[in-house]
């Protein structure tokens, strides 16, 4: 038996030898009135003197984070949801029963106590205990050395104990958890409809990806877990709610990397009499009063980079970019020969009778993402990779539609909406047709939405922000896994 499991049977014995003596190991009538945060904001800064005038005393809980014996007086570090706080158990106040049975305490366990406030002579805050319980016996030590842990991989998968052990962690959240706040803030403040859709899918839509596929029993039919809520949008905004936005998860069933998680969250939000301009004006505002939020000013470093998000933001074509960026010859832009051949010696894949729009498409990926670093809009996509967007009035080759790119990665993804139901219908079926030799290809024609479109969408643009990957830029995690609190793992051996 290792060392851990000797722990573990040491307090089991504890936890056996409490309930002999009538006490309840997990007691659930213990009530705090203040937290950590609220006495260091109320006492931090008040002197010693006016400290022991202080007549009041306190009820708080956490976990025991240390433990220090001084054979008559223990201190420990308690943790709560809003920080640490140091108690100190003197055996004369406590009494020398209530003192012994804290003996036996251990590091992990949860302590409810109640006390007054004084400061120590190292001048710490502290809370002399005067009476204290036993709210929870930990059967688990905690784990030595977490900080040192080099197996990232357990982090991600005992997400309890790194929150415990990582207050950087736990910052991590808290700013994602404030973020989504803050989002739903502002589009309230713009008159938008936080609204719901569905997460099962009769027929996956809104965005080229492979879906999870399951099955209801009870209708004996073929569902599949969401790729995109767009469809479902836009009939919300055909019955009359003409601007909504939905915070949520999305399911694409392809690789796992630092950018990518199969399961994820996706902000998408729709205006009606707005363009793609107007998407790209408001993406400006929520962002940059995010950054403002979190950082201070409209600059950040993320691994390393500084960001800039002083509007206005860089906005480019994207054939610009492409022959700027990229270093792309003029005739690759407009021979399909080329731009496969060159596809080709960069060693990309291209599946059988890929048009030349999707082949300049991975070429963009290749060679331009990486260098699109300060904030940067692309604008007027190929229409071959746009089937939900509407055309440029000027050039039907592409279309009004944008991306957003910070630090080499899509952050945004937007477009004045296709709401003509003829065109959008040759766009469904061309696309189908272009997914016929996949294997895996689910060729279904949603005729459900072709018919809301054909009851008349008022013109209408939309947008997609990731969630996980925003946040990584925001609190300079490296990896999609550090912001999400449980990524999918393989199962444990």
């Amino acid at each position: 038996m290792d060392e851990s499991s000797d722990l573990i049977q040491q307090r089991i014995r504890k936890l056996d030898a409490l309930r002999e003596d009538g006490i309840d190991p997990y007691p659930n009538d213990f009530r705090v009135t203040h937290t950590s945060e609220d006495l260091h904001a109320t006492f931090d800064s008040v002197s010693d003197e006016e400290l022991k005038s202080v007549g009041e005393t306190f009820c708080l809980a956490g976990r025991i984070m240390a433990i220090r014996d001084f054979g008559k007086a223990s201190f420990i570090q308690v943790q709560d949801r809003k920080g640490r706080i140091q108690a100190y158990l003197q055996r004369d106040t406590v009494g020398d029963t209530a003192f012994q049975f804290f003996k036996t305490f251990d590091i992990g366990d949860f302590i409810g106590f109640e006390g007054k406030i004084f400061r120590t002579k190292t001048r710490e805050l502290t809370l002399q205990v005067q009476r204290f319980r036993l709210l929870v016996k930990s059967l688990r030590p905690l784990p030595e050395k977490w900080h040192g842990l080099t197996d990232i991989e357990a982090r991600y998968r005992q997400r309890y104990l790194d929150l415990i052990a990582n207050p950087k962690v736990k910052e991590i959240f808290l700013t994602r958890i404030k973020s989504i706040q803050r989002i739903r803030d502002f589009f309230a403040q713009r008159d938008f409809m936080e609204v719901e859709t569905p997460m099962l899918h009769p027929i996956p839509g809104g965005a080229t990806a492979k879906p999870f596929k399951t099955h209801h029993n009870a209708l004996d039919m073929e569902l599949y877990m969401r790729v995109a809520p767009e469809l479902f949008l836009k009939r919300l905004v055909i019955g009359g709610l003409e601007r909504v936005f939905e915070i949520n998860r999305c399911f694409r069933n392809e690789g796992i990397s630092t950018q990518h998680n199969p399961e994820f969250t996706m902000l998408e939000f729709y205006q009606s009499y707005a363009t793609y301009e107007e998407m790209m004006k408001m993406t400006e505002e929520l962002l940059c009063s995010m950054v403002k939020d979190i950082h201070g000013g409209l600059r950040l470093t993320y691994q390393g980079t500084e960001i800039d998000f002083t509007p206005p933001w860089k906005r480019v074509l994207y054939k610009e970019a492409l022959l700027g960026y990229g270093k792309v010859a003029p005739d690759v832009l407009k021979e399909t020969s080329r731009a496969i051949e060159l596809a080709k010696s960069l060693g990309l894949e291209l599946k059988r009778g890929t048009s030349r729009g999707k082949v300049l498409d991975d070429l963009f990926k290749e060679l331009v993402e990486p260098h699109l670093v300060q904030p940067t809009f692309v604008t007027h996509y190929p229409t071959e990779v746009s089937p939900l967007s509407r055309r440029n009035g000027s050039d039907p080759e592409v279309v009004d539609r944008f991306e957003l790119f910070i630090a080499g990665r899509e952050i945004a993804n937007g477009f004045s909406e296709l709401n003509d139901p003829v065109d959008q219908r040759e766009r469904f079926v061309r696309q189908l047709k272009e997914r016929a030799d996949e294997a895996d290809a689910i060729l279904n024609l949603d005729e459900d939405f072709l018919r809301a479109l054909e009851f008349g969408m008022p013109p209408t643009a939309g947008e997609g922000i990731g969630i996980d990957r925003w946040i990584m830029l925001l609190t300079d995690a490296p990896s999609i896994r550090d912001v999400i609190f449980f990524p999918l793992l393989r199962m444990e051996k």
